[in-house]
């Protein structure tokens, strides 16, 4: 059953505000590659929209899909240079590896939140009483790397549909991978820490 509650008009609000000129942008340069990730978050849209009376989704998570989502956009849809945001360096931390550029950045963010969501998602079946020790953080990482995973599953069906795409080699999927790690353990710290979930 679709809920609705006044929380949710600001995230909501800014996310519509980024997806529609963007999923315009793209549609106008035929860039169908991001076409399709508009397509997967309207489809994440409703999902969430669609299980927030069972699931209740905290606001702060809420928040960090809009924020994953429009990073996103950001970095496929704005032109830099000859290229997009996305191949930006914002910290050259390697003289041979292509690191930390915004790509990696919104990987990071973006399988942090993932994380967290996994681990909200699995609350409900632990037992009253259990802390996030060491056994289940691990556990709840995992579950946010799959994401990640999924991520890249998505990326390969993308450079199939379309030959021409920027999402990069071997290389690249590698260091997104490690991005999401980075991503997934700082999300276990924020879990630990207690942030955005009560203690059980």
């Amino acid at each position: 059953m679709l809920r609705f509650e006044r929380a949710h008009i600001a995230p909501l609000a800014v996310l519509l505000s980024a997806l529609i000129p963007f999923a315009a942008y793209f549609g106008y340069r035929r860039n169908y590659e991001f076409l399709l990730y508009v397509a997967v978050i309207v489809f994440f849209m409703a999902v969430i929209a669609l299980t927030n009376d069972r699931v209740r989704y905290p606001l702060p998570i809420l928040w960090g899909l809009v924020a994953w989502a429009v990073l996103h956009l950001c970095g496929g849809g704005i032109r830099v240079g000859d290229g997009v945001l996305y191949g930006v360096m914002l910290v050259p931390l390697s003289k041979t590896l292509p690191i930390v550029r915004y790509d990696q950045f919104v990987h990071v963010v973006g399988f942090g939140v993932a994380t967290l969501v996994m681990y909200h998602l699995l609350r409900p079946l632990l037992r009253p009483g259990t802390r996030p020790g060491t056994a289940l953080c691990i556990v709840v990482a995992m579950a946010g790397l799959g994401v990640g995973g999924l991520n890249e599953i998505i990326e390969f069906i993308a450079t199939v549909l379309v030959p021409e795409t920027g999402v990069g080699g071997y290389l690249n999927t590698a260091l997104d991978l490690v991005a999401d790690l980075v991503g997934a353990v700082l999300a276990v710290v924020i879990i630990r820490l207690g942030w955005f979930f009560p203690p059980p």
